[in-house]
């Protein structure tokens, strides 16, 4: 297998970079890239294997995004089962007065709310 892909973005030969520009003389065209599959951060099989960079990314998601979908449309809502926790807390603000010059101290109550999953297994 190669170590090298072609992007598939659809706009890629197209963008006026001179990575993009090949051909000596007056025979030159602008070509899409080639997209390194070894780079330390393009591991596994992740969309940078197939992509030079994000504008790419979203102009091929852009242009075929109604049959990504319809790979596995998505008929319902996902949950996940969560509990809330509320707690009021004292705090203490300040206010600066301009023409004395000082800081004011005043007291306050403000709700912390803690959300975390349920285990259901």
């Amino acid at each position: 297998m190669s170590d090298y892909n072609w992007c598939h973005g659809p706009e890629c030969h197209t963008r006026e970079t001179s990575s993009r520009v090949r051909g000596s003389g007056r025979d030159k065209v602008l070509r899409t890239r080639k997209v390194n599959t070894k780079h330390y951060w393009r591991t596994g099989q992740g969309s940078w294997t197939y992509f030079c960079d994000d504008t790419c990314m979203r102009g091929y998601l852009e242009k075929h995004i109604q049959a990504i979908i319809a790979i596995a449309p998505r008929r319902k809502a996902l949950e996940t089962p969560i509990k809330v926790v509320k707690e009021k807390q004292q705090c203490e603000g300040s206010s600066y007065n301009h023409e004395t010059r000082e800081y004011t101290s005043y007291p306050y109550t403000t709700t912390k709310t803690t959300i975390s999953r349920v285990d259901n297994g």
